[in-house]
C-alpha cells in the first residue's frame, strides 16, 4: 500500500470511496459516514456517530449531506441513497 492509502483522512478531506445504503434500523453501516448522497428526496432519518437520531425532511433529489452515520434508519423514504467515506 501506498503512504497515501494508509494515511488517516482528515475531517475536512473528501470522500475516498462510498456504498450502497439500504435503511435498517438494527444493523450499522459498515463504516460510519462522511456525507449521504440522496438520489431520489424524501424524508431521511439517521443515528449518528453520537448516538443521536436526527430527521432531515423534504430532501431534494441530489442532496449531500455531510453526517457522521452510523445507521440510516428505516423511517427513510428518500432513496438511491450512497455512504460516502
Amino acid at each position: 500500500m501506498s503512504e497515501l492509502q494508509t494515511r488517516a483522512l482528515a475531517q475536512d478531506a473528501p470522500a475516498s470511496g462510498g456504498f450502497a445504503i439500504v435503511p435498517d434500523d438494527e444493523v450499522e453501516l459498515g463504516r460510519p459516514t462522511r456525507a449521504i448522497y440522496v438520489g431520489w428526496g424524501g424524508t431521511l432519518e439517521v443515528e449518528l456517530l453520537s448516538s443521536e437520531t436526527i430527521t432531515f425532511h423534504n430532501l431534494p433529489d441530489g442532496a449531500l449531506l455531510p453526517v457522521r452515520a452510523r445507521k440510516v434508519l428505516e423511517a427513510t423514504t428518500a432513496a438511491s441513497l450512497v455512504g460516502l467515506y
